[in-house]
């Protein structure tokens, strides 16, 4: 299955772009799960087990954020082209609406000084002050706002914070009993150091960290058997597990929802085989990676520590570009 995938995924390791890897590959009824390499490098080395919880990153957003949204969508408690103000009053441009947060063309973006030592409170005061920017609906600019923006708007709704939200509505229904906002970081793959302190188990993004249980857009750890279990609801593959979004609109995902065709899906990007219908496609700073394919019934899922022990790691990204291209070019007639 997937050979020149599995490939490239094994040369990750041998050579040394990330520490270790736990990955999966679904083909229709049948799941490929490998997990080999190190767990850390510093401050000493350790194997690599099946089973450990990584730092999803902006993974989140698919699985917790973007299912919320979606289920309240059909619920007809929200509406695509509700504006962001409704919900937000605090917010001052009237053009923004939910839509536009989910495929990132919202057009918000600035500056905020000192972002990462604002307390919460002053935090979410900045990033709701954000202007509206030229491309506004002609541009996917891929940041973290329109999904923060989005886990508040859930806020208002519940009256609970996002994350208690994402946990009762997603993560408890699936059965994903390994992701939580909360791990033991005993169980966690460590990610990198910060103020002397190794990360593991707790979440890398700053504005998550300074944001807790508020943070809509990271925060959640996950095992590769949770990601497995996601993948294949979403597959529709998981009969014995709650409708939470319907089949039918999950189809409706695979598609273009930009004004301009620009690529992105509800939540998530798309990525274009040579024919057929596109793919889902995610990925999460840390070194995650989630791909499904609805019509073919085909999946990837790749979990890393890319940021570990050296935040600083581009070589990832090109071997990412690389694994998510050799996967869609092996994809079954």
């Amino acid at each position: 299955m997937y050979p020149q995938t599995q490939q490239l995924l094994h040369d990750l390791v041998t050579q040394k772009i990330v520490p270790g890897i736990s990955y999966a590959l679904i083909n229709r009824s049948e799941v490929l799960t490998q997990t080999f390499g190190w767990r850390e490098l510093v401050p000493q080395r350790r194997q690599l087990t099946p089973g450990l919880q990584y730092d999803l990153a902006s993974l989140t957003k698919v699985i917790g954020t973007t299912t919320v949204i979606l289920q309240l969508v059909e619920a007809k408690r929200l509406s695509l082209t509700d504006t962001v103000q409704r919900f937000l009053p605090e917010f001052q441009d009237e053009r923004v609406q939910l839509w536009h947060l989910l495929t990132h063309t919202s057009g918000i973006a600035g500056f905020i000084p000192n972002r990462d030592q604002l307390p919460a409170a002053e935090l979410k005061a900045a990033l709701l002050k954000l202007p509206v920017t030229s491309t506004f609906e002609r541009k996917v600019v891929y940041t973290d706002i329109g999904l923060l923006y989005l886990g508040w708007i859930i806020e208002t709704i519940y009256q609970q914070p996002v994350q208690q939200v994402i946990t009762e509505q997603v993560l408890q229904p699936l059965r994903l009993h390994d992701a939580t906002f909360t791990p033991d970081p005993a169980r966690c793959v460590p990610t990198n150091t910060r103020y002397g302190q190794l990360l593991q188990g707790i979440v890398h993004d700053p504005k998550a960290r300074v944001l807790g249980e508020h943070c809509g857009s990271a925060g959640l750890f996950a095992s590769l058997t949770d990601l497995q279990q996601f993948a294949q609801w979403y597959l529709g593959q998981r009969p014995d597990l709650p409708q939470l979004i319907s089949r039918t609109f999950i189809k409706k995902l695979y598609a273009d929802y930009t004004h301009h065709q620009l690529g992105r899906s509800l939540g998530w990007d798309l990525r274009y085989p040579r024919q057929g219908q596109p793919l889902l496609y995610h990925t999460g700073y840390t070194g995650t990676m989630l791909m499904l394919d609805d019509e073919l019934q085909q999946g990837l899922i790749v979990l890393t520590n890319r940021v570990h022990p050296h935040e600083q790691n581009n070589a990832f990204l090109d071997w990412r570009e690389k694994i998510a291209q050799q996967f869609i070019a092996e994809l079954p007639n």
